[in-house]
C-alpha cells in the first residue's frame, strides 16, 4: 500500500480546529486553523525558535515514526 503523502497528527476542537498536519516525504509539519470549517482555513508551517521548520524524522526504516503516523485516526 502506498504512503499517504499527508497524515494528521494531532486535532483539537470541534468548532474552532486546530490539527497538525505532516508531509510524509519531507516531514514539514503544518498547522491547519479554522474556526468553521465549512467556510474556509488557514495553513502554516510550524516553525522552531530559530524560525526553521519542524521536521519529523521520516526514515523509512524507522517503524516506530511511521507507524504512528500513518496508524493515527
Amino acid at each position: 500500500m502506498a504512503r499517504e503523502r499527508f497524515v494528521e497528527v494531532y486535532s483539537q476542537g470541534v468548532t474552532n480546529v486546530r490539527k497538525v498536519i505532516v508531509d510524509t516525504q519531507t516531514g514539514v509539519n503544518y498547522l491547519l486553523a479554522s474556526s468553521n470549517m465549512t467556510s474556509g482555513c488557514g495553513v502554516a508551517v510550524l516553525v522552531d525558535a530559530d524560525g526553521k521548520p519542524l521536521v519529523t524524522p521520516m526514515n523509512e526504516e524507522d517503524e516506530v515514526v511511521l507507524g504512528q503516523l500513518l496508524n493515527h485516526e
